[in-house]
């Protein structure tokens, strides 16, 4: 039997001639490359967590096909305790980046496990094209791939079509029998340097005559054609891990991919032309649901951390005694426990979906709806905790070092709970985690990655069970006549 994907596998396969440009130059190997390597070497420890001895059953499942260990990501949990059990699992991958990666490798599994899980919406619309999807669920599965995914279209005019906007956004070139031709961009690439394949598609509603832009297949990252360009690297500026101890090693980056006259199998191809199955794909099946599930649970873990960074900002600067503080802390405590209340209740109120148990599809389009917008006031409160003591730091850990200057840096660095450096380590963490540029990333992706406000609010109203709540209000006005008065009782 094939051993459980570990560390050591991960890094190897990553080794494979991807085609990655960062500052104007073709990245050789993106698991030595300063840029990218802390980041790499994150993700693996991931797969090393799930494999060693005292996790094994905890993290990982028997592949129904070849019994080899997986990630719980590609678990399809068949009832509630199954569901429960996955989120444990996802819980404890998340601790290890404290919720800062987006994108890790049980994000798209939950995606693709979902498009798995309504296989008949592939099948009423094309067999073979739900015979590839059956078929690339299963392969990924079996050898615990990491995927990622870019399925928003560059931003140009928004009020055209996209057929109206020119040649640059992915789109079908041209299809044989082997399978279709794709050129153009697509983004945001989250991830996409550190994992093994991409799935592409569009989660953006298409119009008549976006035909061409309506597909959905899965490639490895080093597909020939394929170019991954790269944003600004934040780990790449961060210096030291004790400076920067979170850019340092959780900056998962992010890309744009173009795809040049890039060749897909057909047997890599899940949708090529159908602008309905394109949405159906998401929305008639679990997966964008399965698929942000995942994200509240990295979110709850997030908010779990941010509110410990606000008690410990606190009991830093001797303030966790005043009244003011504590309503702060209490508010941060209560937003911790409300994102956790509503992953738990998801699971609570989920139902049978076929074999499957899924969670419960408007908690998890409210918790989406809600953390949106609570991430920047959270961000706004711990920045408030702390004051400027986040800003009056020293310039490095060199600093600290140099005998001529550590005594004088030191001695501003007073706290009432910790020494001068262990409170200089504590705030290069509160300020990486608030105030960075890594954290400026960070707070735009947890506003945006799930769609802009008006998307995730629309997800929420439309899955709303309105006809109970309003049934409410229609049986209080039934209670009682036109006209009727107090005095009537």
């Amino acid at each position: 039997m094939i051993p459980t994907k570990n560390g050591q596998t991960h890094v190897q396969s990553l080794r494979d001639g991807r085609e990655v440009y960062n500052l104007g130059a073709l990245v050789e190997d993106v698991t030595t490359h300063p840029a990218f390597r802390n980041a790499v070497e994150t993700i693996a420890g991931l797969y090393d967590y799930q494999c060693s001895p005292e996790n094994l059953d905890r993290m990982t499942f028997s592949s129904p096909s070849t019994g080899r260990r997986v990630s719980r990501g590609w678990q399809l949990p068949g009832c509630y305790q199954e569901l429960v059990e996955r989120r444990e699992a996802l819980t404890e991958w998340a601790e290890l980046h404290l919720g800062y990666m987006g994108r890790t490798p049980d994000h798209v599994a939950s995606c693709i496990s979902g498009m798995y899980m309504g296989i008949e919406q592939f099948e009423s619309c094309d067999t073979a094209r739900a015979g590839a999807l059956r078929d690339y669920y299963a392969y990924a599965r079996d050898n615990d791939l990491f995927l990622t995914y870019v399925i928003i279209n560059p931003q140009a005019d928004r009020s055209k079509s996209l057929h109206e906007q020119g040649d640059h956004v992915a789109q079908i070139r041209e299809r044989d029998s082997q399978g279709i031709i794709v050129h153009g961009a697509k983004m945001l690439g989250t991830g996409v340097i550190m994992a093994n394949e991409v799935f592409v598609t569009s989660i953006q509603p298409l119009k008549p005559g976006d035909e061409p832009y309506a597909l959905s297949f899965a490639v490895p990252v080093n597909t020939p054609g394929l170019k991954i360009l790269s944003r600004k690297s934040y780990e790449l500026s961060a210096g030291s891990v004790f400076d920067n101890p979170l850019s340092s090693r959780f900056d998962e980056n992010d890309a744009v991919l173009y795809f040049d006259q890039v060749r897909v199998p057909w047997e890599r191809v899940f949708v090529a032309g159908d602008i309905a199955m394109c949405q159906k794909q998401f929305h008639a099946t679990p997966a964008h649901v399965y698929q942000n599930y995942q994200c509240q649970i990295r979110i709850m873990v997030k908010m779990r951390f941010f509110a410990g960074l606000g008690r410990k900002i606190a009991a830093a600067l001797g303030t966790e005694n005043l009244p003011q503080v504590r309503e702060t802390l209490g508010r941060l405590a209560a937003d911790a426990a409300m994102v956790e209340a509503l992953v738990h209740a998801m699971e609570l109120k989920g139902e049978q979906w076929g074999a499957y148990f899924i969670p419960d599809r408007h908690l998890v389009y409210a918790a989406l709806a809600l953390t949106q917008q609570l991430y920047p006031k959270t961000i706004a409160t711990l920045r408030d905790l702390a004051g400027g003591s986040m800003i009056m730091l020293p310039s490095g850990v060199e600093d600290l070092a140099d005998a001529r200057i550590s005594g004088y840096v030191l001695g501003a660095q007073g706290s009432p709970a910790l020494s001068p450096a262990e409170r200089v380590k504590f705030f290069k963490l509160a300020w990486d985690a608030t105030g960075s540029e890594f954290a400026s990333r960070q707070t735009q992706y947890e506003m945006f990655y799930a769609g802009a406000g008006f998307v995730t609010q629309g997800h929420s109203f439309r899955t709303y069970d309105w006809d109970r709540a309003t049934g409410l209000v229609d049986r209080t006005l039934a209670g009682y006549d036109l006209g009727e008065s107090y005095g009537d009782h």
